[in-house]
């Protein structure tokens, strides 16, 4: 069996978008079983998104939906799914014993979302599924909503090859899809098999050109392009759109190409890439689940913009106070808040980190401008003192653990939540807390002297702070060059937790060399910006 968690395919896109260290990262958040953390988080769902063949080889995507606790854990390779397809799915007859399946579980509440993938182990009134991979996902596009149950009311099953009228209005108006993408190869391979995955965006960001051709835009994300490299290898594609007002679905599958770079990639707003579904079948069956979401898509309120601080060359941060006086949501030292706001006629959300202490007045935001980014640059060219924004409530579960020594580290605008929490455990100046941080030079350092100012008010906390490039007349940094082993091992601190934020190709090598240096994977915490 092969030892990568990447087949041919996805190794085949990262290749072709010189994608570098995503193994050595991957290997350490791609596991074969599924970790305490995940186990408790499928099995407080109240649905789970699933991606299968049908009889003909053609992938879908479907909701299992159940009562409170339909889905248990036995152990940790092992799920049991007391839900199946509503009558009339595509997916109805599909989830047999040995059919490879691929489930996503997303909480819209809290913008958490986990994949794993494995087989049907048995089938009956109950699935029981086997897990070969599992991984986390980041809280990008994901919209806030709230559930609840209801006794559903089916309707008529309605099946085409195309897309109708009401149809296309139903894509255009989405803002969220999954999809369902699979390949299976030679020999055995823990990365063969299905996949789920979810998409999302503004409402309009799928396009509809004909009825039978959508366009979707693919955005920066993981590096691991488990959809794109399925795709590569085996074109075929189910995708899932779902009423959530009305518990109605719409199934749609079809064959896949990626539009790597055409003059219509530009079209859609930070789009890297496009994927165009040509559309074989459509399955749309009305008011079959037994949840509702609500209207408020982002379940969000208004936030003014009362300070505002230049930190770098390319980090801004702004301070946000909800606009009707009440308090702040409270939030735990390394989590982050969706923020929404109009851009050019149209409402964007993206997450952003909150750098500043738990207990503070108002929610701090720390925001590098990127030369595509939509939301970024809006906040930084056209946001200003006064303004108001819509903000969520705090979310992730990148926070302190324990009580003992830590260490953080950081790369460039991964600064953010690491501040968040040195801030946080300056409250406890006793604690040994190592901060470590790599930045490109004087210029490109968001919170140098505001670090250097909480480790000087706590005996126990250390940082060292390295240049990869600095500018001749740059102060305040102890090393020239990356994060390396040596530096690591020389600040090293017995038992302690880990906590590594930044780009995914430097978490990867921090990871590698810190598992190296006899740290416990399970003392080392990561997050990712994507």
């Amino acid at each position: 069996m092969e030892t990568s968690v990447f087949h041919s395919g996805e190794q085949q896109v990262q290749r072709r978008l010189g994608v570098q260290g995503i193994e050595a990262w991957a290997s350490t958040v791609v596991r074969p079983y599924l970790p305490e953390q995940h186990r408790a988080f499928h099995t407080s769902l109240p649905f789970l998104v699933a991606a299968a063949r049908d009889a003909e080889g053609r992938p879908w995507a479907t909701l299992l939906a159940g009562d409170s606790g339909f889905v248990t854990s036995p152990d940790d390779r092992r799920l049991r799914i007391a839900a199946l397809p509503v009558q009339g799915d595509a997916l109805e007859h599909a989830l047999h014993e040995g059919a490879d399946v691929g489930i996503l579980g997303i909480d819209f509440a809290t913008r958490r979302r986990n994949r794993v993938n494995g087989r049907v182990n048995a089938e009956g009134d109950a699935l029981a599924f086997v897990v070969e991979q599992s991984f986390g996902n980041c809280p990008k596009h994901i919209h806030l909503r709230n559930w609840s149950r209801v006794e559903p009311t089916p309707g008529e099953v309605l099946r085409g090859d195309t897309l109708s009228a009401t149809q296309r209005a139903w894509v255009t108006g989405a803002d969220t899809l999954f999809i369902a993408s699979g390949h299976r190869g030679q020999g055995q391979h823990a990365a063969f098999g299905m996949d789920a995955s979810h998409r999302g965006g503004e409402p309009g960001f799928v396009g509809v050109t004909s009825p039978s051709r959508l366009v979707i835009p693919d955005y920066s994300g993981n590096n691991h392009f488990n959809t794109i490299g399925n795709l590569v290898l085996d074109g075929r594609v189910g995708l899932l759109f779902v009423d959530f007002r009305s518990g109605s679905m719409l199934q749609v599958s079809g064959r896949a190409t990626i539009d790597w770079d055409s003059d219509a990639v530009g079209a859609f707003a930070g789009a890297q890439r496009l994927i165009v579904v040509d559309v074989e079948a459509v399955v749309e069956t009305r008011s079959a689940l037994p949840l509702r979401w609500d209207d408020d898509a982002e379940g969000m309120r208004a936030a003014q913009v009362v300070r505002t601080e230049p930190l770098s060359a390319d980090v801004t941060s702004l301070y946000l106070a909800p606009a009707d006086g009440a308090p702040i949501d409270p939030f735990s030292a390394g989590q982050h808040i969706a923020v929404g706001l109009e851009v050019n006629g149209s409402r964007v959300t993206r997450s952003y980190s909150l750098s500043n202490a738990p207990g503070d007045a108002v929610y701090r935001i720390s925001v590098k401008r990127e030369p595509r980014g939509v939301a970024s640059r809006a906040l930084h060219d056209d946001v200003a003192l006064g303004d108001s924004v819509q903000v969520g409530q705090p979310s992730g579960d990148f926070v302190l653990h324990g009580g003992g020594a830590v260490v953080l580290v950081s790369a460039g605008v991964g600064v953010t939540p690491v501040m968040s929490m040195l801030a946080d455990l300056a409250n406890t100046p006793d604690r040994r807390v190592v901060f470590v941080h790599s930045a490109r030079d004087g210029a490109h350092h968001p919170f140098a002297d505001a670090v250097r100012g909480l480790a000087a008010a706590s005996p126990g906390t250390t940082v060292h702070v390295a240049y990869t490039q600095p500018r001749p007349d740059d102060v305040g940094y102890d090393s020239v060059g990356r994060i390396d082993e040596a530096l690591l091992g020389q600040l090293q601190v017995a038992d302690a937790d880990y906590y590594l934020c930044g780009p995914v190709a430097f978490m990867a090598g921090v990871q590698d060399m810190l598992e190296r240096l006899d740290v416990a994977p399970e003392k080392i915490h990561t997050e990712s910006f994507g």
